[in-house]
């Protein structure tokens, strides 16, 4: 019988569960399929808990004093950058989303790893702070917690949280300033220095036209303005581009997306008698959330011997792509779930724990349903093959042969998140996929295509950088939706019209 997890098993599950899901949200961004971004997650995760361990290693060797590096989120998003970098050199390009590949080419990319003075002001500012004081601004700008959650993950007063995020942003406004002196800068720009300190410092200043243009050409100038100005909802933008780089934006939005999600139906009215904002309703979730949390502890146990043993005192390798135990799914971006199948599993999915996908035969899972299977009822079987013509759609009776793989990523009460891939026997210069819900679900929001809903028939079409696809290619995206009562797996894909199997 395994020994319970102990007190700091549950911290490093919960660490662990938090930075997976983060990770796993910017490589599906940064991919062209769910397969590519669980590899790339996989391979970016091991090599930031490399960092981050050799950094701590290099702390305490050093007697006390701490290592200069990042919070432990941005480190890991910025290994996956790193790591992507990798495989378009290792020429494993083809893997990537092409605007991606078209960025890490450019000298926009090469900023990130040039000399430490031409690097973005604020990659600088973030990472010469404290790091609990980094951590804080990074939980509450970027990842979008409630500030009472981040107060109380990093140990602090929750009445005087806001004082204390509102003294880091300062500490942050003024490392940008310092790190914007010491970058090297033509005469022109060395001249607005101090109008531009000046000027970010107040919401009532008014820029004046001469900085504005040159805000308009200077992009080290711009970044710069937009680290020191706090005011008018900008920093968390200036952080997450600054840090990250290419997707920063995109992810930013994916963050906020799921911490409304994580927040339910948002911040109760009325405060509690001892002082907290919360109801009976939001007492009722926390207490749910906190169950699963102790749930997910346990079950964690295993995910953590697989994922995190190859990091420890014994210097063994990395966790290597395609090992059975390196695929582990964790908690994602609704409200903390549990990895229900077993380490050695498979399921390419975003970011969020247990994928799944529907069956094509009897009810039980196959060896590639994972995650939150048992939590979703199995369609019956789907109709094999490819039609041979659709009356009306205008297309020939030899149209591409195709795959659909449907993900159920994660769920929660009342909503849930799915990723569509669908593998095509032909180049396409565009593409429309469809499919019928079961049980009423609708769509909210979706990435990487534009979404119409007729009653239970959803169709999916191409956005503009990613319409052509090539011969036994493949084309992906995901969305969050909300159901009721039951959440059974979609059926009849096509694509462009024709009928696709069910993987």
């Amino acid at each position: 019988m395994p020994d319970l997890p102990t007190p700091k098993d549950a911290a490093e599950a919960a660490l662990f569960s938090e930075c997976w899901d983060a990770v796993l949200s910017y490589a599906d961004l940064c991919t062209s399929g769910s397969m590519a971004a669980n590899q790339l997650a996989r391979e970016a995760f091991a090599l930031g808990i490399r960092e981050a361990r050799a950094a701590e290693d290099g702390t305490r060797r050093g007697a006390g004093r701490r290592a200069s590096r990042l919070p432990r989120i941005p480190l890991l998003l910025t290994a996956v950058r790193t790591t992507a970098a990798d495989w378009e050199a290792r020429g494993q390009g083809h893997k990537l989303d092409p605007d991606l590949r078209l960025w890490l080419n450019s000298d926009k990319a090469a900023r990130y790893t040039g000399p430490p003075l031409r690097r973005p002001i604020a990659l600088r500012g973030l990472r010469d702070m404290q790091e609990p004081d980094a951590a804080l601004l990074w939980l509450a700008e970027v990842e979008a917690l409630p500030l009472r959650a981040v107060a109380r993950r990093q140990g602090l007063d929750p009445a005087a949280s806001m004082e204390e995020l509102n003294e880091v942003r300062g500490l942050f406004r003024d490392r940008c300033h310092r790190n914007h002196l010491d970058t090297p800068m033509d005469a022109e720009c060395r001249s607005y220095v101090r109008l531009l300190d000046a000027v970010t410092r107040s919401p009532a200043a008014d820029t004046p036209e001469d900085l504005s243009r040159h805000l308009a050409t200077c992009v080290e100038c711009a970044e710069a303005a937009a680290c020191l100005r706090l005011h008018g909802g900008g920093l968390p933008a200036a952080l997450a581009q600054g840090v990250i780089g290419w997707g920063g934006l995109a992810y930013l939005e994916r963050r906020r997306r799921a911490a409304e999600v994580r927040l339910g139906a948002g911040r109760p009215d009325a405060p509690d008698p001892d002082g907290d904002p919360s109801d009976a309703a939001a007492s009722k979730a926390r207490a749910l959330r906190n169950g699963l949390l102790v749930a997910a502890v346990l079950v964690s146990a295993l995910a953590l011997a697989v994922s995190l043993m190859p990091f420890g005192d014994s210097g063994d390798a990395a966790l290597s792509p395609g090992s059975p135990g390196d695929t582990t799914p964790v908690a994602g971006p609704g409200s903390p779930s549990l990895p229900s199948a077993a380490p050695g599993t498979s399921g390419p999915g975003t970011p969020a724990p247990g994928t799944s996908a529907p069956a094509t035969g009897a009810d039980s899972p196959t060896p590639s349903d994972s995650g939150t299977a048992s939590a979703t009822r199995r369609p019956e079987p789907e109709p094999q093959g490819t039609s041979s013509g659709t009356a009306g759609t205008g297309e020939s009776a030899t149209a591409a042969a195709c795959v659909a793989e449907y993900d159920l990523v994660n769920q929660w009460p009342d909503g849930f998140q799915a990723t569509v891939t669908v593998t095509t026997a032909t180049a396409l210069d565009s593409w429309r996929v469809a499919w019928s819900f079961r049980d009423g679900q609708r769509v909210d929001q979706m990435w990487d295509a534009s979404v119409a809903q007729n009653g239970t028939r959803v169709t999916a079409t191409a956005a503009d950088y990613n319409r052509s696809v090539p011969a036994n290619g493949t084309l992906s995206f995901g969305f969050l939706a909300s159901w009721q009562d039951k959440n059974t797996a979609p059926q009849s894909f096509s694509l462009n019209g024709r009928t696709c199997t069910l993987a």
